[in-house]
């Protein structure tokens, strides 16, 4: 499962236990059955690192809505006996990450 889809299915749930708030956007969707449904869309939920790197800050004394095991990537250079650098090493694992979501955060600006 990738982060997003590991994302969106927590929006989905902390949404159903009104954790989070609807955008006001409908999203069309397709059943089990092939009948069309409306969801409400959920607001966005990112770690505090995203919402620093899109310009919000995590308004003072939030606690995060939701914890996720997440996938990270790191790389490592390995170096040889004499000191050289030989290969670039591509490493994942999961780690778990706080999840704020936008009624939490404001423009980093205010």
């Amino acid at each position: 499962m990738t982060n997003a889809q590991i994302v969106s299915n927590a929006q989905d749930a902390l949404l159903r236990a009104g954790k989070i708030k609807p955008t006001g956007r409908v999203l069309r969707a397709v059943d089990g059955a092939g009948n069309e449904i409306n969801v409400p869309e959920a607001e966005p939920i990112h770690t505090y690192q995203t919402w620093k790197e899109l310009g919000f800050q995590v308004q003072r004394g939030e606690k995060a809505v939701c914890k996720l095991h997440i996938w990270k990537h790191t790389t490592r250079k390995t170096k040889t006996e004499d000191g050289k650098e030989a290969e670039t090493v591509s490493h994942m694992f999961m780690t778990s990450a706080a999840f704020f979501a936008m009624h939490q955060v404001q423009p980093a600006n205010a």
